[in-house]
């Protein structure tokens, strides 16, 4: 490929079809920009849609770093049901009439999976343990544990609750349901946990997820939309949407950009990774305070 038409480096919002593996996706994209480089921030399990971040050329270097940010999902949980995987993909373990769950339990088990929570991921993850993927060895049939981990779910809403009848007969009910989270938090094991709760067993049926940090729904395209007409948003806008901005001048550009570890001001302690920006709005790197200097993330510049 000639330069004049290499893809740029930068961000790719797509809104992921359900029935694609995240990789199903990057694999998609690396035909439609026509690069092998091509990575994502943070996976989004096959029955899920909506926002995938993904990185090409360069802007792969930031993904590790925008894989941190929160996350915001609009979801349908069905109590009255457990499943395998603990959403629909999977087989149904239990069924139990779940008419009976009035709303007032159901906010009182969302308040008790709001906040900071230890949460086991589901078996059937992509987690590892001692090195092999979680799913693998329950699809071996192999039993397992995993660790409970800290997690961040800074909002749990229920908007509405349908009573249904499952394709078995149950009475069930659906709660459609939004949740802002931290980085690996799953939405399908909040779901088990609060069916668990509620005596009744839940699981999720639908997932659509509408932000990954700053990046929205409302910018993301279908891979068909990216096949027609490939949108990237230019690295230095990604980085500025996502992290704190640093301005230096032409001389400290020039320090960073051979190696030397700038001193930064208070402002920046223990705010992570910072976007550093030249004279001329040229994003230079990623870097973090560590002992009141740069540490360097990422160079770009």
């Amino acid at each position: 490929m000639t330069e004049k038409t290499r893809t740029p480096d930068g961000l790719v919002i797509v809104d992921k079809p359900s029935g694609f593996t995240s990789h199903d996706v990057v694999a998609k994209m690396r035909g439609i920009a026509r690069t092998r480089r091509v990575g994502h921030a943070g996976t989004l399990d096959p029955m899920a849609t909506g926002v995938l971040v993904l990185g090409v050329e360069k802007a792969t270097k930031l993904l590790g770093h925008l894989a941190l940010t929160e996350k915001e999902y609009l979801g349908t949980i069905r109590l009255g049901q457990t499943t395998l995987t603990d959403d629909a993909e999977g087989a149904i373990t239990g069924s139990v009439d779940a008419s009976k769950v009035t709303r007032d339990a159901v906010d009182s088990g969302i308040a008790e999976l709001t906040g900071r929570i230890m949460q086991v991921p589901s078996k059937v993850s992509a987690i590892k343990i001692n090195g092999v993927r979680s799913y693998k060895r329950a699809r071996e049939g192999e039993d397992f544990e995993i660790p409970a981990r800290p997690v961040t779910v800074s909002s749990f809403a229920v908007y509405d609750v349908r009573d249904a009848v499952a394709e078995d007969g149950t009475p069930v009910l659906d709660l459609v349901v939004s949740v802002v989270c931290s980085s690996g938090t799953y939405i399908r094991a909040l779901a088990r946990d609060l069916g668990a709760g509620l005596g009744v067993g839940g699981h999720l049926t639908a997932l659509r997820r509408t932000r990954v940090g700053p990046y929205k729904l409302d910018s993301a395209r279908t891979l068909d939309q990216h096949q027609q007409e490939l949108t990237v948003m230019p690295i230095a806008e990604a980085a500025a949407a996502a992290f704190p901005r640093w301005d230096v001048d032409a001389r400290r550009a020039q320090l960073l950009t051979n190696g030397v570890r700038l001193d930064m001001s208070d402002e920046y302690t223990g705010v992570g990774a910072v976007a550093v920006f030249d004279p001329k709005g040229r994003f230079l790197a990623l870097v973090e305070e560590h002992k009141g200097k740069a540490k360097s993330l990422a160079i770009f510049g």
